[in-house]
């Protein structure tokens, strides 16, 4: 694990940038692992449509941007697209979950719903790691990219952590039921605060974005919604302080 530092921004490396729709396409069908694409927004003809098909396949996202975000890669010649190389190698949700049950193991899940500051997302995979967390979830499209800032922010943890990246939460958690795991939101308003469930048997806790919070329909079909009991009269915690909140009394549970 790297020393945490304070995360600092900066421009994704040249090595770590494929450029021109031919070069991204070829990258897709030989399985390379890609953060994201950007495609100039006016694009629209049939390799733009082809690179897309691909990359809904696959599972990376694909931004519409206008040109100067395009030239800000400092790339030289880019034909408008560009595609960032991932330094995550995502998971399949599936094979974790079956990974986990082969070996006794009670799996244990954080899903991100809407959080897009990456020093928030680093921070959970930070603590999230150190608590023996199976993996993250996070969605295609509404959350922050998990980038070399949020890697670094991390402390590293990024780069060990399983993180599975999926088209739908509503449909993970579809996937997550079906597999006989349970599945806790995180909501401020709750009945039930988080010391009054089993987190021993295997779940998944859903964290939301601190202005929008968990989205309503992914809320209305979790298991049950949690608080975090807080005697003084403040509105919330940081969703990291919180997440690690909710992740120390699973594990506090697990070992007891």
């Amino acid at each position: 694990m790297k020393n945490f530092r304070q995360s600092r921004n900066h421009r994704p490396k040249k090595n770590r940038l494929i450029t021109g729709a031919t070069d991204v396409i070829r990258a897709l069908k030989e399985n390379i692992q890609l953060d994201r694409i950007f495609i100039l927004a006016t694009f629209n003809n049939a390799v733009t449509d082809q690179l897309k098909k691909l990359a809904a396949e696959c599972g990376v996202p694909v931004n519409k941007v206008p040109i100067e975000k395009l030239n800000s890669f400092n790339t030289g010649e880019h034909n408008g697209c560009v595609a960032m190389l991932s330094k995550i190698k995502y998971s399949n949700l599936q094979d974790l979950i079956s990974f986990s049950f082969e070996n006794s193991l009670s799996p244990l899940f954080v899903m991100l719903d809407g959080i897009t500051d990456i020093r928030n997302i680093g921070a959970i995979a930070r603590s999230a790691y150190a608590m023996g967390v199976t993996a993250l979830i996070i969605p295609e499209k509404g959350v922050g990219a998990l980038n070399e800032d949020a890697i670094f922010t991390s402390a590293g943890a990024l780069e060990h952590l399983p993180v599975c990246r999926v088209n739908s939460l509503m449909k993970a958690v579809d996937e997550l039921h079906l597999n006989g795991i349970k599945v806790y939101a995180t909501e401020m308003t709750a009945q039930k605060n988080i010391f009054e469930v089993d987190f021993k048997d295997p779940c998944a806790i859903v964290m939301g974005g601190e202005e929008q919070g968990i989205y309503p329909a992914l809320l209305k079909i979790c298991d049950e919604q949690l608080k975090i009991p807080m005697p003084g009269n403040f509105e919330s915690l940081n969703v990291s302080v919180a997440t690690g909140m909710v992740l120390y009394e699973a594990i506090r549970q697990r070992f007891r």
